[in-house]
């Protein structure tokens, strides 16, 4: 269940972020409309990938995805964009993987 949760993160992670980024391509960089509607799509099928985590709590699934998102934007910056993340955007990312860790995975 664990593996699967992970996964089902990873997947709501590429589909928001990559959407949030089609849709700023579109808008800051001047792409096609057409990207942005890729963009749209994405972010929609977002919502679905996180419907299918494990654990029923919405605000649990949430309130964890959003150290999934920190880290996951940070990594889509470098891959993508060319950003370098600074030794604070690490350390807060680190932080936020915790959380994820503790609200997620701690025995209940």
């Amino acid at each position: 269940m664990t593996l699967r949760s992970i996964g089902l993160f990873v997947l709501a992670a590429l589909l928001e972020i990559g959407g949030a980024w089609l849709v700023w391509q579109t808008v800051r960089e001047h792409r096609a409309w057409w990207v942005a509607g890729l963009g749209i799509i994405a972010l929609g099928l977002y919502g679905f990938a996180a419907a299918f985590q494990p654990d029923a709590q919405f605000g649990r699934i949430l309130a964890a995805y959003g150290g999934i998102f920190v880290a996951g934007s940070l990594a889509w910056g470098m891959l993508l964009d060319g950003y370098r993340p600074d030794r604070f955007d690490v350390i807060g990312a680190l932080v936020c993987l915790v959380g994820v860790a503790v609200i997620m995975y701690a025995p209940r």
